[in-house]
């Protein structure tokens, strides 16, 4: 109770007791046949889609290839003793190593880098872009990437470019004498003359083995004639005349030259003297060259340099693998810009106050802020690549299918491909969700702390 003052307004008395909290009761006890109208279809998609397969894939990994006979856990025994079985998890466990660590790191690279420039949003775009092409799609260009022919794939076209910057292709590729030419093959892959030259009798040099095509700009084979000044010439050419005739280890009319070729004098198994020949197939060399061999070096027929085997046994699984890379590191460095771009600007200008340069920003604060979102997308794409399939059937070729196989190709081939059986096909599946489900439980029981903080 309050009282008044004289010709004042009365002093509050003691607050009342507080009003009681109005209580919301759940839907879910009021009305439980509501959230069950609600929730029902996704049940049902959930059961049948989702739950019903998995039960389905466990009881039937129990049972032989015709459904009939239980083996009890014989087809797990069976995985871990086939070897294409155990190539898959070998080359699964790589997969899962080294896909969502490297697109990763390139995205976070991305995102950082991309911040600070002006054409950052342009430069990503591109980055992107592969994630709107399908697997399949990405698989096909890409086997096309790996062809081996240069002129037909890719990377080998680049990879001959840069190597023959550095290492000059041979003159003639595949050239050898004629069986009867006067010339016979030394160590190294070379050819000399079985006896010494005379500066008197030029030296002819008689090859075959020229595909036609390589010679269709070739210049006429012209015959040597002696030289003044006591040296040595003589001429290498292809001795084959189209259509056949012409006279053996003589230049007929119409033999095709092979200029460029390296021509080395020999004596005591030292080079005395060297030449090239012209275009119409004609060298000269000094008078010291008298009385030695002559030699062709190897370098003059060595193949031409192919490129690498991307599709090969050793590099198939890194040939895919960086197929993968350049689909998804697209996706990683979106995400991580989302969470770059959430990054208080203060903490990065603190830290550059303090002395630090970009590198000790980089990696003290950008990245432990952006922790969070790293795993998100790490895990995201450890999920993803146990499950990859389709890169590995499309792009593997058939003869090095084996040495790429991966869990879900091996899930695939073994309950569909020759020789089907489907109980094996069904424990690879199993597998396959035992190994998926930790990392889906890492995810999330990491987002429930995230939600806590």
């Amino acid at each position: 109770m309050s009282t008044a003052t004289a010709g004042g307004p009365a002093a509050p008395g003691p607050p009342g007791p507080p009003a009681p909290a109005t209580r919301r009761s759940s839907i879910v006890r009021t009305r439980p046949w509501l959230a069950a109208c609600f929730l029902l279809p996704a049940l049902v998609l959930l059961g049948a889609l989702v739950v019903y397969p998995i039960v389905y894939s466990v009881y039937r990994s129990l049972f032989d290839a015709s459904g009939t006979g239980f083996v009890g856990l014989g087809n797990y025994v069976e995985l871990f003793t086939d070897d294409d079985t155990l190539t898959a998890i070998r080359n699964n466990t790589i997969w899962v190593i080294v896909a969502p660590t490297v697109c990763t790191a390139l995205g976070l690279v991305f995102a950082v880098l991309t911040e600070r420039v002006r054409w950052g949003t342009a430069f990503k775009l591109i980055v992107f872009m592969p994630m709107a092409i399908s697997m399949l799609a990405a698989g096909i260009i890409f086997r096309l990437v790996y062809e081996q022919d240069p002129d037909r794939g890719v990377a080998n076209a680049v990879w001959v470019s840069v190597h023959d910057t550095f290492d000059e292709a041979s003159a003639w590729p595949g050239a050898r004498p004629r069986p009867d030419g006067g010339l016979e093959k030394t160590g190294g892959g070379a050819y000399t003359t079985k006896s010494a030259v005379d500066a008197a009798d030029p030296a002819n040099l008689p090859l075959v083995g020229v595909p036609p095509q390589d010679l269709a700009d070739a210049a006429e084979a012209s015959p040597a004639r002696p030289a003044g000044d006591g040296g040595i010439t003589g001429t290498v050419w292809v001795d084959f005349a189209k259509g056949g005739g012409g006279e053996p280890n003589v230049v007929d009319p119409g033999e095709k030259a092979l200029a460029g070729v390296v021509v080395e004098a020999v004596r005591d198994g030292r080079v005395v003297a060297t030449a090239t020949t012209g275009e119409d197939g004609v060298f000269a060399l000094p008078a010291e060259a008298d009385g030695a061999h002559l030699r062709l070096p190897a370098s003059n027929f060595t193949e031409a340099y192919n490129g690498v085997d991307w599709l090969g046994p050793s590099l198939i699984t890194p040939a895919i693998i960086a197929s993968y890379v350049w689909m998804w590191a697209g996706f990683a460095m979106v995400l991580i810009a989302a969470g770059l771009a959430g990054v208080p600007r203060e903490l990065l200008e603190a830290a550059r106050v303090d002395g630090a340069n970009e590198w000790q920003v980089f990696r003290r604060v950008t990245v432990p802020v952006l922790a969070p979102v790293l795993a998100v997308v790490l895990v995201t794409l450890m999920i993803n690549v146990l499950k990859i399939f389709d890169l590995v059937y499309i792009i593997a070729p058939g003869a090095t299918q084996s040495d790429a196989n991966v869990l879900a190709l091996q899930l695939y081939l073994s309950s569909f491909g020759t020789g089907a059986d489907q109980g094996v096909g069904s424990a690879i599946a199993v597998l396959l969700l035992l190994l998926v489900v930790p990392v889906m439980v890492f995810n999330i029981r990491r987002l429930r702390r995230e939600n806590r903080r």
